[in-house]
């Protein structure tokens, strides 16, 4: 017993030496080459080149993309092996389980489930801004619901897919053993379409990551071919056409610096917010949003928000919803508690949560296997390199085919010319080789011709095939003309490339989801913004878009005119306004008080589009609306006429309101129950008209109305009787003849000098005979006769007509129709769109110092015209 308790614990020593030895003296034992013979440094050298292999193998194998086609390995695989297999867009759809085994049995020696869940990526249109395979069945959601299995699943090539591997059979691209040397697999795709660019990519290698928004195909090609004309093209050039990044679930890009940094380095972060509306439910609002930031799940971002709100750090959230669906689209909507202000609580989301964050860019790509940081530029140049090489090599294949066509029917035409003596050398040899042998000496023919001739059957000997056979020839000449001249001459390559990417995106091209908004916006993103006009349109109800000019058609006078605005049932257009993105933009409100802003920074809309709330874009106070829109763009010897609805009125220098904080300036002070109406821009010699409901128009020098502080009040500039209330003001600046319009749609245009100039406060002349067939006086504007005129209706109709149509009336008339109102309509608001003519013709005046202004001349017009009493 003794001895077996002895035996053991020796065992047990041992035990402990060589557990010893494996955890402390293994180190020891690796220096002295115990193991394997292998001393210190060689196996620092071999771990090392180890690593390196595999490092580079994860580069270029597994989760970088290659910059020509934009795919990492495995996509590429999947789409060249369903194109070999023909599962296209106009076959059935077939078992996703089929493709992903037949891709790792030829080509992707992995898992089948890495190779799947690859598959669906490409399917996911809500990860794809251009899907590259079609999917039917559960292919997963944006809310993290996995795909169903692939036994489940049928997928086949979606049609954009199929210019990945278009001209792939013509040795547009070079091909490589596969991993058993049983096959060839091509080492990139054709790309037809610049994919890199426009569809997002995403990979973590060792050491390495890249990530690549996606683009809109359209702004994408015309940016390429934008380069491809001018190779000297700056950014911010390319950028005025590739706007930045276009994802599939839409949103809100805020500023454009994140954009510009990673068009010229390839890194760059880009602020991305959801897009929303507020619904007033009387008691309490609601947050609706429609659009989401890229690949934001939605199930889990309700989650963060309920938490957030428990813990009390977002308060006046009362529940979140999630009403979305595959037919009516995202629908994310948020209840919040009575009282709860809407402004506050989304600054308090867009801070805590993912409805607003940064997508971190890194253009990480392969460029001849190796991998680089591209830019923008890089990116476009490997691109059109490829693009080059795909139709030269496809030219070569096809001059190459042509030619040996060509052989073989100079072969075959010569023997038709002698088609007797052919037959009798053919039918008096023994054998095939004999006859071939014979036909070679006797018309010089090689072994292709002979063999295509001894193919032949008598019945293509005839005289109609053998025309047949010239004209496929002469065809054939023509076609290696076009060969040659696109192999030999530079420039005409050029060409073919942009007339073959033209018709890529005619076929494919589509609309921007992603807009880019200026609202949240750095300084030295104002140099990244094209100048250019645009329409400012508030609503009666507070909401605000800014629009191309372009958007709307010139129509005839009386037209019925298109749908201009999309407004709730109980909205109306209040003001339309004509700016500049780089003008300054007074907001003045009817409480007297003046908020600032450029144009850019007005969100923009389309014709038909809602716009956004005023509140949400300004700081306005309670019961504060907007009553007068003006833009700014010098502010020096420049004068601000105010009129409120009253008939006071205040010049004031322009210089005062060059500088307004966020939330805002007194600009006048106003009596109880006053309002602001309109304010002007002026020089401080020009005519003000004040115009009345009841139809008249008080004119009088702007010079009577001494300059005066930010905060005065004012004095009496026209004298209402009984309810009326002044509907316009306008400036000789403006033009030397008024356009009048009344609220049934009646409009006129009478010369300036009509209008005689009577003293400051007087009840002024009738402009335009009122009643219940013209309605009351709408507005009055000042014009050249040659502008254009948008006119809005209270149910959001909107016409565009050149005021060249109408002809000049008398002052006291009654007018002509405008636009044909609708049952229960009237007019809502009016602008005066300036021609290009008053743009050079204002540039020349500011440029050049006149001695007599037109404006002095109107003046000289109206005083030589007037009727001025006494002391004026």
């Amino acid at each position: 017993m003794i001895d077996e308790e002895k035996e053991t614990e020796e065992l047990t020593q041992e035990n402990k030496e060589e557990i010893k030895e494996e955890k402390g003296e293994g180190i020891s034992g690796l220096q002295e080459g115990i193991v394997a013979g292998i001393s210190k440094d060689e196996f620092q050298v071999e771990m090392k080149n180890s690593f390196l292999d595999y490092a580079v193998s994860t580069l270029t194998s597994r989760a970088i993309p290659d910059a020509r086609d934009g795919l990492k390995p495995v996509q590429r695989r999947i789409i060249y092996d369903m194109w070999d297999m023909n599962i296209t867009p106009d076959k059935p759809f077939k078992k996703s389980a089929r493709v992903s085994g037949d891709v790792m049995g030829k080509y992707h020696p992995h898992g089948d489930s890495s190779i799947y869940l690859a598959m669906c990526r490409m399917a996911q249109d809500f990860a794809m801004r251009y899907t590259l395979i079609q999917g039917h069945g559960n292919f997963g959601s944006p809310d993290g619901d996995e795909p169903a299995a692939a036994r489940y699943t049928e997928a086949r090539l979606s049609k954009i897919a199929m210019e990945m591997t278009r001209d792939i059979d013509k040795d547009t691209v070079p091909f490589v053993d596969t991993y058993d040397s049983e096959g060839k697999e091509p080492t990139v795709l054709p790309s037809r379409f610049p994919n890199l660019l426009c569809n997002e990519t995403s990979g973590i290698a060792v050491g390495m990551a890249t990530s690549i928004p996606p683009h809109n195909l359209k702004e994408t090609i015309e940016g390429i071919q934008m380069i491809i004309r001018n190779p000297e093209t700056t950014t911010l050039e390319l950028m005025n056409v590739i706007k930045g990044p276009d994802f599939p679930s839409g949103g809100l890009i805020l500023g454009r610096a994140g954009i510009r940094r990673y068009f010229d380095t390839g890194r760059g972060s880009v602020k991305v917010r959801g897009k929303y509306f507020i619904n007033n439910l009387g008691n309490h609002f609601e947050i609706v949003f429609t659009e989401l930031p890229y690949m934001v799940n939605k199930r889990e971002l309700a989650k963060k928000i309920v938490t957030l709100a428990d813990s009390k750090m977002i308060e006046g959230i009362s529940s979140v919803a999630d009403y979305s669906s595959a037919k009516m689209g995202t629908k994310f909507t948020i209840v919040l508690k009575k009282g709860a202000n809407p402004d506050l609580v989304l600054n308090h989301l867009f801070r805590f949560t993912p409805l607003q964050s940064s997508f971190a860019v890194n253009m990480l790509a392969l460029d001849n296997g190796t991998p680089k940081v591209l830019s923008m530029r890089q990116a476009i140049d490997i691109y059109i390199k490829h693009q080059q090489n795909i139709i030269t090599n496809r030219t070569k294949f096809l001059l190459k085919k042509a030619e040996s066509r060509i052989h073989i029917l100079n072969g075959i035409i010569a023997i038709t010319d002698a088609i007797d003596e052919a037959i009798h050398i053919i039918r008096s040899s023994k054998t095939n080789e004999e006859a071939s042998l014979r036909l070679k000496e006797r018309f010089s023919l090689d072994d292709e011709q002979c063999k295509a001739i001894m193919d032949m059957t008598l019945k293509r000997l005839t005289g109609l095939e053998y025309q047949k056979y010239i004209d496929e020839k002469n065809a054939l000449l023509n076609d290696c003309q076009e060969y040659h001249k696109l192999l030999d001459d530079y420039s005409y390559l050029q060409n073919k490339l942009i007339e073959e990417l033209e018709e890529i995106k005619r076929k494919y091209g589509d609309d921007r989801r992603t807009e880019i908004s200026d609202i949240d916006y750095d300084e030295s993103d104002e140099d990244l913004i094209q100048d250019k006009e645009i329409l400012i349109l508030l609503t009666d109800n507070g909401y605000i878009k800014r629009v191309d000019p372009s958007e709307f058609k010139i129509q005839n006078r009386g037209g019925i005119g298109v749908k201009g605005f999309q407004t709730k049932d109980d909205d109306t257009v209040k003001i339309l306004r004509h700016s500049k993105t780089k003008t300054d933009v007074l907001f003045f409100t009817n409480t007297g008080r003046v908020y600032h802003t450029r144009g850019y920074q007005i969100q923009e809309g389309t014709r038909i589009s809602k716009g956004i709330p005023i509140v949400n874009f300004l700081d306005l106070k309670d019961n504060e609306s907007i009553s007068s829109i003006i833009s700014m763009d010098n502010y020096e010897g420049k004068y601000l006429f105010f009129a409120t609805k009253n008939g006071v009125v205040k010049r004031c220098d322009a210089k005062n309101f060059e500088n307004i904080n966020s939330n805002g300036k007194i600009a006048i002070s106003l009596s109880e129950n006053d309002e602001l109406l309109d304010v002007k821009e002026t020089d401080g010699k020009a005519i003000i008209s004040l115009a009345s409901s009841d139809g008249k128009v008080c004119s009088f020098f702007e010079d009577k109305v001494r300059s005066m502080g930010r905060t005065a009040s004012g004095v009496r500039g026209i004298t209402l009787e009984g309810d009326n209330k002044v509907v316009g003001v306008v400036s000789s600046m403006d033009g030397n003849k008024i356009f009048s319009l009344s609220t049934l749609g009646l409009g006129k245009i009478s010369k300036g000098e009509d209008y005689r100039i009577t003293n400051r406060g007087s009840k002024g002349v009738i402009t335009m005979k009122v009643g219940e067939e013209n309605g009351s006086l709408l507005t009055i504007k000042t014009v050249r006769g040659d502008e254009n005129i948008i006119i809005i209706t209270s149910k959001g109709t909107t016409i565009k007509t050149s005021l060249s149509q109408l002809r000049e009336m008398g002052r006291n008339t009654r007018g002509v129709k405008m636009i044909t109102m609708r049952e229960n309509e009237s007019i809502s608001s009016c602008c005066i769109e300036p021609s290009q003519e008053d743009y050079e013709a204002q540039e020349e005046v500011i440029k050049e110092d006149v001695s007599e202004s037109e404006d002095e001349k109107i003046l000289s017009e109206m005083i030589k015209n007037s009727s001025l009493e006494d002391g004026e």
